[in-house]
């Protein structure tokens, strides 16, 4: 349990560098500066003596298993983060393809709950500051890890929550809520999306379920908002449309027999 004195540096640390991170440019998204908190909503961030640190280790080293495998290669796309590309993946799990040029209106809602999430995901990170796997035991990553860098303080960026994580868990709540009859393909994609950053070595499994549980948390204050319920109903009439007359995507079945696995060491194993 933290102590007032804590709670207290830690809020001045994190206020520091969320301004780092996060800059000086108006938030986007639905919800006001100071509206929701997600760091009094996180576990504290696995240290040295902690159990969970040590699972996390073990969970690390265990995944390294998977290098050159179809799972790794299914983790090296999903390291490619960006709205189109999200749209692409999370294709098969709606049932049809997804681009920017086809779904403006799903694009924009998506964009700008995922600022909400990515803000808060971002505090996070700079109120833990929790070091990358990689870092701490040697092994092979699926991308360089250049493109972990933070480009305004020119350092690595933290492991805890993953931010991919909370992109994809965000798009995968705001497509649920736009499809519900397609609800368990698509959370099963965005649960593989997370298990790909543990996966993939970029990331400790704890920060994943971090990831999960940021998104969640954020996105249910967003919810309540008119704008966004405004937008979203708008996005629904577009993506129903798209739905009955929209192309299927390619490859979908061998998709899910990846997606459908679970990965997490001493229960499953690589194939």
């Amino acid at each position: 349990m933290r102590t007032w004195k804590q709670v207290s540096l830690w809020s001045v640390l994190a206020l520091a560098s969320a301004t780092i991170a996060i800059g000086a440019e108006p938030r986007r998204g639905y919800l006001t500066p100071g509206e929701f908190d997600v760091t009094h909503v996180l576990e504290p961030a696995p240290r040295p003596g902690d159990p969970r640190y040590e699972t996390d280790r073990a969970i690390f080293r265990a995944t390294r298993q998977f290098v050159g495998t179809p799972r790794w290669t299914l983790a090296t796309s999903d390291a490619v983060i960006n709205a189109p590309v999200l749209l692409k993946d999370f294709s098969c799990s709606v049932g049809v393809t997804l681009t920017a040029d086809n779904a403006p209106k799903l694009l924009h809602v998506l964009q700008q709950a995922s600022a909400d999430t990515a803000y808060e995901t971002n505090l996070a990170k700079n109120f833990y500051r929790r070091d990358r796997p990689f870092t701490i035991d040697h092994g092979q990553i699926c991308q360089p890890e250049s493109e972990l860098y933070d480009s305004k303080s020119g350092r690595m960026s933290y492991d805890y929550p993953s931010g991919h994580t909370t992109y994809g868990w965000t798009f995968a709540l705001v497509l649920s809520a736009l499809a519900p009859d397609r609800a368990t393909q698509i959370f099963t994609r965005g649960r593989a999306y997370g298990d790909s950053r543990f996966v993939c070595g970029a990331h400790n499994e704890s920060a994943v379920e971090a990831g999960f549980l940021s998104a969640s948390a954020t996105m249910n204050v967003v919810s309540t908002k008119p704008a966004y319920q405004a937008d979203l109903a708008a996005a629904r009439t577009e993506l129903a449309t798209l739905r009955a007359s929209g192309a299927p995507p390619q490859n979908c079945a061998a998709e899910a027999e990846l997606t459908g696995e679970r990965v997490m060491p001493g229960l499953y194993t690589a194939k």
